[in-house]
């Protein structure tokens, strides 16, 4: 517990709202390299899922490239990346490496977003007279945006809990303290940054899950909840006399 105390004190101390490594700077920089990465790599997986997706085409190498880029180790990556590009490139080395964690859950909840909704409600559209650009944008995209945000959120909780060790290349990041305290032995510094990390994942674990659920159409969330929540509360409906 004296632990937890001493990363608490280490945590709102004045001492981290001040000088190049105070904590609004690191968690704005945190933030900075994680929407980048997460933009970048929505620019690439999204149109390739949505593809593969609505002509139901590809999915193996869409399964096989995102399972070859989960295996990539990231740090390993990230120190690979710096050695090829040089140090004046380390800003772009990070942003790949967490590009390349981000791809695989963004492309995942692109195609599968589209390849869950009902075929009768696509062959229906078809029947309407609606083109596929007109079925893609008003039917699919609406119907599979709750899947593509639970993409979305795992790409960024995972990048969010990545990001940490941008910090050992010197880009700073809640990782900072994380690895500066390491060699100093300073606990108290290694817990304090696990813990704004960890606050940081749960607020936007928490936005996402929001986002998530809004994302459902309300026609959709109305027919869930008319339903029977478990088979005991079907047969006790049944049960009552007309």
């Amino acid at each position: 517990m004296n632990l937890f105390a001493d990363a608490f004190a280490w945590l709102f101390s004045p001492e981290r709202l001040v000088g190049t490594y105070a904590l609004p700077t690191l968690l704005a920089q945190h933030l900075i390299y994680t929407i980048i990465s997460v933009a970048v790599a929505a620019a690439i997986a999204l149109p390739a899922g949505w593809l593969i997706g609505h002509t139901g085409r590809g999915r193996e190498i869409a399964v096989a490239i995102s399972g070859a880029a989960r295996a990539i180790p990231s740090f390993g990556l990230l120190v690979l990346l710096v050695l090829v590009l040089g140090i004046l490139q380390t800003p772009l080395a990070a942003v790949i490496t967490f590009v390349l964690l981000a791809i695989p859950s963004l492309l995942a909840g692109a195609y599968t977003g589209l390849e869950a909704i009902d075929r009768r409600v696509i062959d229906a559209a078809r029947a309407m007279g609606m083109t596929e650009w007109q079925i893609f944008t008003k039917v699919e995209l609406r119907l599979g945006l709750p899947l593509l945000v639970g993409g979305l959120r795992s790409a960024l909780l995972q990048v969010i809990a990545t990001v940490t060790i941008a910090a050992y290349v010197n880009l700073g990041g809640l990782g900072w303290p994380i690895i500066q305290g390491i060699p100093l032995s300073r606990f108290d510094q290694v817990l304090g940054g696990a813990i704004l990390v960890a606050v940081l994942a749960l607020i936007v674990d928490l936005l996402m899950a929001l986002a998530q659920r809004a994302a459902v159409p309300a026609g959709l969330r109305t027919t869930a909840s008319a339903r029977p929540s478990s088979p005991s509360r079907a047969r006790r409906a049944a049960s009552v006399p007309a």
